[in-house]
């Protein structure tokens, strides 16, 4: 059973590939210390943006604000740091954060660790894998639905809200978690 790890301590893997077995590299501490530092730059930014937005002109300008800076300020953070950062949900609220297989896989691994107690703060995973001959370095780690997420992403969402959520994202998905539920993930991504 594969269970998130935490920074520093990751398995070799073994992937099978025409019928033989290749040892993949253990994830470099440098880079799983770069992921989690552009992954907390990514969340410092986007609370700041959406707690801005809301302070000028409440939710309904932090939906607009999400929507318009989010990509934006992860394409920022990704320039800034020579990783691909982003976020990505099984549901998600804008289609261009889907997740890929590996993300996907990922996402039930972090489920199966949290059914089991597994400490939320320490739950993130990493390794190098091979896409299409390529070793590329992926770390993952999710995002759990607070309080003040809630009001955009919970179970009990305003009309109001609701509203201003339909109108931007036609095909939403993101609702019905509640708090302390996996509402997403931080991602990073960098080929070796």
């Amino acid at each position: 059973m594969k269970y998130p790890i935490l920074a520093g301590l990751a398995s070799a893997l073994m992937l099978g590939g025409c019928g033989s077995s290749v040892e993949m590299p253990e994830p470099a501490y440098e880079d799983i210390s770069a992921a989690q530092s552009a992954a907390s730059m990514l969340q410092e930014r986007l609370q700041a943006r959406l707690m801005s937005a809301m302070q000028e002109g409440g939710i309904e300008e932090a939906i607009t604000a999400c929507s318009e800076d989010a990509l934006v300020i992860s394409a920022e953070v990704s320039a800034e740091t020579g990783l691909e950062v982003g976020r990505t949900s099984l549901r998600v609220r804008n289609p261009a954060n889907a997740p890929d297989a590996w993300e996907t896989e990922q996402f039930g691994v972090f489920e199966e660790a949290r059914a089991s107690g597994v400490n939320q703060m320490a739950m993130q995973y990493s390794e190098v894998v091979d896409e299409e001959g390529s070793l590329v370095f992926r770390w993952m780690k999710p995002i759990f639905l607070g309080d003040f997420c809630a009001t955009c992403h919970g179970t009990d969402i305003s009309p109001e809200v609701q509203a201003a959520i339909d109108a931007i994202y036609a095909d939403d998905q993101a609702t019905g978690f509640e708090v302390g539920d996996i509402r997403g993930a931080f991602t990073v991504r960098r080929p070796l």
